[in-house]
């Protein structure tokens, strides 16, 4: 049975306080401050009554609910309650952006409000939680308390861990995502080059004229000139994961924004390298030329994708979950719309290259003051157990009605049967995303797209630098971040030459990057020592 594991540890941290003639287990709620005893009832495989289990929240653009559902009171979290006997509460939520939650979590840092666990995906946000010393050290929990279902798969990327170590000990949980779930592919209107008798263009060239005609051709037929080539979302940089543009500078060899390895085998910031700069040329070029909206510079991802999604733009890039959100909103606006996954066209030279991702979502952060954090492995166990594997009562999704539905007696996805064309309940977990294994991604990827995504795997390049902030990173990153950001939206969409590119270099070097790249790459060597 599944539930030994947690009947074990839970048995093992109370020793000496059973007082059940059915052997269930004592133990304390969480975080309240009181000692009320709960059991845990083994036949029933539950806490009874209900133990808390502390958290926040942000309720994003892309969660949806059924009437009367709300981020705290949910199918989900009545299916945790009734099923683990854990009640999932929620200090506060956030109705807004990933920023707006991380800016709230930061205050509340301040003042030591903190739950429970926190979970984030904000990578920089991670490491100010970490770095508050209010977060329990985690790698001992998870090596006595997960399962081996979520072992196995921590263990298909061990480098996940990498980012959260300090003095060799682990202070976060990765959460684990799909491979490739980050990578752009690029969506382009396929009904407005029917309509303008266009190819799918596969190199730049050929990009340029498709572009060139979705942004002065008229492609949707209304006799008005409102229409763009391209959306990009470039608010927060190139390296995006909706409107992305690291696969322009990638044409050149310069994925930005992270460290890559080189010929030499060190390892150099992305954002830096020479292609870099022709890459900065080429969208200051299409900006110039219309094919991009001069209003670029503040879209964020959502931004870049309603530009799409309204029917304003023809090509944009993104993940291969796209297709079910948001692209599938510019039936809204265009019923006629049809939406095309197609491989990213290679580059002057016949270079493919684009942002290859980690499969990591974030991160789990446990409070020092949560009495029993085993409470949380009950929790996510379950998930991965079942969840994770599709099998048990999720073997169809995690409840019938919301994510999936019967049809004569056959389990169906299909959005036309279901609530608001599905209600993806994984939103509303802990986690995000339920439980995910990085090598199940197969069976998240529609089938008309696995070959658009797969067919440049290769193309690929991955952050190489997974290791915790530097010292000089520390201090100095935000600053060299900005100085990035600001530089390169300038250089795209104002006055200032691309020429000045080598000066950004410069100043980039003097202001400690030099220093983080000589730090990044001693950090490499002990890595691959063989180097």
């Amino acid at each position: 049975m599944r539930l030994l594991l947690l009947i074990t540890f839970i048995i093992s941290i109370t020793a000496g306080c059973s007082n059940g003639s059915n052997g269930s287990a004592e133990v304390n709620s969480t975080l309240d401050g009181k000692d009320d005893a709960v059991h845990y009832d083994q036949e029933l495989g539950k806490f009874v009554p209900p133990v808390d289990l502390y958290t926040v929240g942000s309720v994003n653009p892309d969660i949806n609910f059924k009437e009367g559902e709300n981020l705290e009171n949910n199918v989900h979290t009545r299916w945790a309650e009734e099923r683990l006997g854990i009640r999932i509460r929620y200090l506060w939520t956030i109705p807004d952006s990933n920023e707006a939650y991380a800016n709230k979590l930061r205050l509340e840092l301040v003042k030591g409000n903190m739950p429970d666990i926190v979970t984030t995906r904000d990578h920089e946000l991670i490491h100010e939680l970490i770095d508050s010393g209010q977060f329990i050290e985690v790698g001992e929990l998870f090596d006595q308390y997960a399962s081996p279902v979520w072992k196995s798969a921590m263990d298909e990327v061990p480098s996940v861990w990498d980012s959260y170590i300090r003095d060799d000990k682990k202070y976060a949980i990765p959460i684990l995502d799909y491979e490739y779930s980050a990578d752009p592919i690029l969506w382009i209107r396929e009904d407005w080059l029917k309509r303008l008798n266009l190819p799918v263009p596969q190199t730049f060239i050929e990009l340029e004229a498709v572009m060139d005609a979705f942004t002065y051709e008229d492609p949707d037929g209304n006799g008005v000139k409102d229409t763009y080539g391209l959306s990009l979302g470039f608010r927060y940089g190139p390296s995006t994961w909706m409107g992305d543009s690291s696969w322009i500078f990638g044409a050149f060899r310069a994925v930005p924004e992270q460290w890559n390895v080189q010929a030499d085998g060190q390892l150099q910031y992305g954002s830096t390298s020479p292609g870099t700069k022709q890459a900065l040329g080429l969208l200051k070029n299409w900006v110039s030329k219309g094919y991009i909206s001069p209003d670029s510079e503040w879209f964020d991802e959502e931004h870049a994708a309603s530009l799409f999604t309204d029917g304003k733009a023809g090509i944009i890039a993104g993940p291969y979950w796209m297709d079910g959100w948001p692209l599938s909103n510019v039936k809204n606006s265009a019923p006629e719309a049809v939406v095309q996954a197609v491989p990213i066209p290679a580059g002057p030279t016949g270079v493919v290259q684009r942002r290859g991702t980690q499969p990591v979502n974030g991160a789990i952060l446990i409070n020092k003051k949560m009495k029993h954090p085993e409470i949380f492995f009950i929790y996510q166990n379950y998930l991965f157990d079942y969840y994770a594997t599709s099998t048990g009562e999720f073997t169809n999704g995690l409840a019938k009605g919301y994510d999936w539905t019967e049809i004569n007696g056959i389990p169906t996805i299909e959005p036309e049967y279901l609530p608001q064309g599905g209600i993806r309940v994984a939103s509303y977990t802990l986690t995000f995303d339920g439980a995910r294994i990085p090598s199940k991604v197969i069976k998240a990827i529609p089938n008309n797209i696995i070959p658009v995504l797969f067919s440049q795997k290769e193309s690929s390049q991955k952050e190489q630098f997974t290791g915790p902030p530097t010292k000089t990173m520390r201090t100095n990153w935000e600053l060299l971040r900005k100085l990035e950001q600001k530089t390169f939206q300038k250089m795209i969409f104002s006055d200032i030459p691309v020429e000045s590119f080598d000066s950004f270099v410069q100043k980039w070097s003097q202001y400690g990057g030099e220093q983080i790249t000589q730090e990044v790459n001693n950090w490499h060597l002990s890595q691959n020592p063989q180097q």
